[in-house]
């Protein structure tokens, strides 16, 4: 998952623009993109990852090593060591047997300047843009506005574009999926959403030295319930090594209409104070990325 599926939509997502986007040479364009990504990054290593196992993933009885140290969910740190991106955290997340399936892009930003004073005791969570890939495609910002009634304190709440309810909501005809999609681009002859030879080289020799140093240092996954969101200890890495403060008032309602509102009036947590203290205003980039998620929880 994060060699190859994770690993493509990060470099498309941190590409330059290419000279063209479609018509002829649009598909080298746009692999030529990807592959400077791929070149300006440095090969994973162990303080960069954490590697988990659910429990009784090894109860399977088509593994016949009961010791063994599979991961089966990993959190990545990766930079793209270019002008634009320099400094900036990219954090990858993905797992088997966790509480939720999703794919998903996040871009999540600084602090907004003096909010603290402004918005005095009170949280003012971080703007997110994320983009959603499965389920149910869609766009949304994840910004603050005024919490209804006679308060002034703001919420978070969400700007979204959703494709299918957007674009297809009033029609017979549905939004292909990925896959109709790709056979089509094959009988058209069009090749930017395949992988290029020198693409697959430099994604394996991006992820090779952490495959080998699992294997033969026998590094041990950290165990973690089925139907969670990971290790505990892959949160922490994500505040800690990226900065990522994740805001856990937020509910996303997926268009439903709440009602009543059970929200309290608590201030920042002490996860929030803990991460805002260890990076200052200097320590921090002007955007920082939590999130490819498959198959689990966000990406970064």
């Amino acid at each position: 998952i994060c060699q190859n599926h994770l690993l493509q939509v990060l470099t498309l997502l941190a590409m330059e623009a290419p000279t063209v986007l479609e018509g002829p040479g649009a598909g080298k364009a746009i692999r030529d993109a990807k592959v400077a990504v791929l070149n300006s990054m440095r090969s994973i290593r162990a303080e960069d990852v954490v590697l988990g196992q659910y429990e009784g993933y090894a109860d399977d009885p088509t593994i016949e090593n009961k010791e063994t140290n599979t991961p089966t969910f990993a959190t990545i740190r990766m930079f793209v060591n270019t002008p634009r991106w320099h400094g900036v955290p990219f954090i990858m997340k993905a797992g088997k047997a966790l509480n939720e399936r999703k794919a998903e892009m996040r871009v999540q930003f600084k602090d907004a300047p003096a909010a603290d004073f402004m918005f005095q005791g009170t949280d003012t969570p971080r703007n997110e843009l994320v983009m959603r890939m499965q389920p149910d495609e869609a766009v949304y910002m994840k910004t603050n506005v005024k919490s209804p009634g006679f308060t002034a304190k703001p919420v978070q709440s969400e700007l979204e574009v959703n494709y299918d309810t957007r674009f297809f909501a009033h029609k017979k005809e549905a939004n292909p999926d990925a896959y109709t999609r790709l056979i089509l681009d094959v009988l058209q002859g069009k090749h930017a959403a395949f992988v290029r030879d020198d693409e697959l080289r430099r994604a394996w020799e991006i992820f090779t030295p952490i495959l080998h140093q699992i294997e033969n240092e026998g590094l041990k996954p950290i165990v973690y319930p089925q139907g969670s969101r990971g290790p505990p200890e892959s949160d922490v890495f994500i505040a800690q090594k990226a900065g990522y403060i994740r805001n856990e008032d937020y509910v996303f309602y997926d268009g439903s209409v709440a009602r009543k509102s059970e929200g309290t009036n608590k201030g920042p947590s002490s996860t929030t104070k803990k991460v805002k203290e260890a990076y200052s205003g200097d320590d921090l980039c002007d955007i920082g990325l939590f999130g490819l998620a498959v198959m689990g929880q966000n990406f970064a």
